[in-house]
């Protein structure tokens, strides 16, 4: 059997990873038209922060390692076309210009997406940037150190945003937060963690511009100075997009079902509309285990689990993919946060009714000195009619996000409050408290409901 899989970011790395486990005998070819094998974009605030000092150690593998796993790695090489019927793919060699076909019998592409580009007058000003990938993350770090960029704008609060905001920011610059939504890192956490968050930003010299969307980039011999929302202007000798991504398939269409947003269709199995292709990675939607259907939610979690689960079904399609849960975490600097399933702030969009409880504990019992026992906020979200948990958010200057691993596992398992209240989690004074703080906030849902 030839397995061809075309991309090396998440998704196509497990594909991989799977394929050498389940099919040794299978020859193996990887496409990747970069000329890095498997960058970890989100991977890249490390870098640029200086935490991990090469650019190429932010990488799953190297093609001297996969080859030598027997893999055939071929970077700067570009699967242009498919011909589904005659499974062959059309292959450009970047470096010499040239262009070969291959033959599979099993195509899956982790074709990803690339970041959503600003439809405003000046995009062609110099110093216009994105935050995807190893080109752009050499780019940025050269950024960060440039005495001539004093004020950086990031357009977008998501956590691409959020995480160039901060690395710029300890660099040093005057960072503003451009973003259409009211709150920053809005889609991830409601309002009484993002306040917090907000000003912890503002404390260091990041800026929120919310509510705002961009009219133009404006420069002075073709140098970017100013960007222009429709609310106000702000200095800018740098701006980092940051604004969402768009599939990369337009070049699918004529071979591959689509749906509205460009995305590829699949089946439970990750098989397109052509049996024996299989697509994987943020150009795919995943179910979603709160309301089981299914969403966009583009996550490394998800690309790599959907690879593992490609390459399971490619003899055999009789594994289906398990529903996730859009767990998810970050540092903004002293503060740790995660979250998991539907929130407040998302609940309507998805048509979903829910009701919320807040709790703030201590992290461990009241003797623990209040220099190492930092103030822990959690905020459980569950369905007032049959009890089940639906999502959660925890937040604090101790790393307790780990928690949260434990909320995504009660959404997928149908859990509800009840089952939560009491659930068993251990207890040592060095760690927490004696009632575990999801056990308080169960219990706390219990009190409201049975009022």
């Amino acid at each position: 059997m030839k397995i061809i899989v075309v991309g090396s970011s998440h998704g196509g790395f497990e594909t991989v990873q799977e394929s050498l486990l389940d099919y040794p005998d299978a020859t193996i070819q990887w496409y990747e038209q970069g000329d890095f094998l498997s960058f970890l974009s989100c991977g890249m605030q490390l870098y640029l922060e200086g935490t991990v000092k090469n650019v190429d150690d932010v990488s799953y593998a190297t093609p001297e390692g996969m080859r030598a796993k027997g893999v055939e790695v071929n970077l700067q090489q570009a699967i242009t076309a498919i011909n589904a019927d005659q499974h062959t793919v059309q292959v450009k060699d970047l470096k010499n210009n040239t262009t070969r076909e291959e033959s599979y019998d099993k195509l899956v592409l982790s074709v990803g997406a690339v970041p959503f580009e600003l439809p405003v007058p000046g995009r062609d000003l110099e110093n216009v940037y994105a935050m995807r990938g190893r080109d752009w993350a050499i780019k940025l770090k050269a950024k960060t150190v440039d005495p001539t960029v004093k004020n950086v704008v990031v357009i977008g609060s998501g956590y691409i945003g959020i995480e160039a905001a901060e690395a710029f920011a300890k660099a040093g610059k005057h960072v503003t937060v451009v973003d259409v939504l009211p709150r920053l890192l809005s889609l991830y956490l409601d309002q009484e963690f993002t306040d917090q968050l907000t000003a912890e930003m503002q404390a260091h010299n990041i800026y929120p511009a919310v509510g705002q969307g961009v009219k133009e980039y404006v420069g002075v011999d073709g140098k970017l100075t100013k960007v222009v929302t429709d609310q106000a202007e702000y200095d800018a000798d740098l701006v980092i997009e940051a604004a969402g991504i768009r599939p990369n398939t337009g070049w699918l269409k004529d071979t591959l079902q689509l749906d509205r947003s460009g995305r590829i269709e699949i089946n439970e199995f990750l098989q397109t509309s052509q049996p024996d292709i299989f697509a994987v990675g943020d150009a795919t939607v995943v179910k979603y285990a709160p309301t089981g259907k299914e969403m966009p939610i583009a996550l490394a979690t998800n690309a790599r689990r959907q690879g593992r689960y490609a390459a399971k079904n490619l003899v055999t399609a009789n594994q289906p993919v398990p529903a996730v849960s859009g767990s998810s975490a970050l540092s903004v600097f002293d503060y740790h946060f995660a979250s998991t399933g539907i929130k407040e702030g998302t609940a309507d969009k998805m048509g979903v009714k829910t009701q919320s409880v807040l709790v703030s504990e201590t992290y461990r019992p009241h003797f623990v000195p209040e220099a190492e026992n930092p103030v822990v906020d959690f905020k459980l979200t569950f369905d007032p009619e049959t009890r089940r948990v639906l999502g959660a958010q925890i937040m604090s200057k101790a790393d307790v996000t780990a928690n949260i691993n434990a909320i995504s596992l009660a959404i997928q398992g149908k859990m509800t409050v009840d089952d939560l209240a009491y659930a068993d989690f251990f207890f040592q004074p060095g760690f927490d408290r004696p009632w575990n703080i999801m056990n308080v906030a169960a219990q706390k849902a219990q009190r409201l409901l049975d009022k």
